[in-house]
């Protein structure tokens, strides 16, 4: 049992657990969701840790780089990791590569209509009956406002219009939703 990670002893042990509770669906989902958190969790803490590095080494003209190059590569690292898909997506995408899906796009509409209703944006999240599909809002914090804020440095603005020529990721003010962290998990037929 030396080759066998505590993680595949764990999701071995919950599966006559889920099966036994009559409810296997919901088991599964609820698996899920604390996975998808912890994954997400990860996701941004090493992105926002990137950021950071990149603020204090060459201002946010390099932050930019960090969302552009290691972003997606962390979603990466995590999706094989985790054998899911891990992506960030907005309703107004810098990136072409990050555009949402037609669920992402309903699903940032909710997002958005709950925090028009008061809902705070740090605990909007999305879980969908199956726990096939996971999303967590992004909130704007004073750190994104560098680079998606209404007044950029000029260092900045040059940078953007190099990597993203027709950016609507602008304008955001802190609060305000910038987008979402997205898990899809594989399907059993996969």
């Amino acid at each position: 049992m030396g080759h066998v990670s505590k993680a595949i002893l764990a999701i071995a042990l919950s599966i006559p657990l889920a099966l036994a509770t009559g409810e296997p669906e919901e088991a599964l989902a609820n698996g899920r969701l604390e996975q998808s958190r912890a994954i997400i969790a990860e996701f941004a803490s090493r992105l926002q840790h990137a950021l950071q590095s990149a603020m204090v080494e060459g201002g946010p003209a390099a932050a930019t780089e960090i969302c552009r190059d290691e972003a997606p590569r962390i979603a990466s690292e995590l999706s094989r990791q985790f054998g899911v898909n891990v992506e960030r997506t907005s309703l107004r995408y810098r990136n072409p590569a990050n555009m949402p899906t037609p669920w992402q796009s309903a699903v940032l509409q909710q997002f958005e209509d709950e925090a028009q209703q008061g809902e705070p944006p740090d605990r909007l999240e999305y879980l969908d009956d199956t726990g096939a599909r996971y999303m967590k809002a992004i909130p704007t914090s004073g750190l994104c406002l560098a680079c998606h804020g209404s007044r950029l440095a000029p260092d900045v603005e040059a940078a953007l219009a190099t990597s993203y020529p027709h950016d609507p990721a602008r304008g955001y003010t802190v609060g305000e939703i910038r987008g979402a962290f997205s898990i899809t998990w594989p399907s059993e037929d996969e």
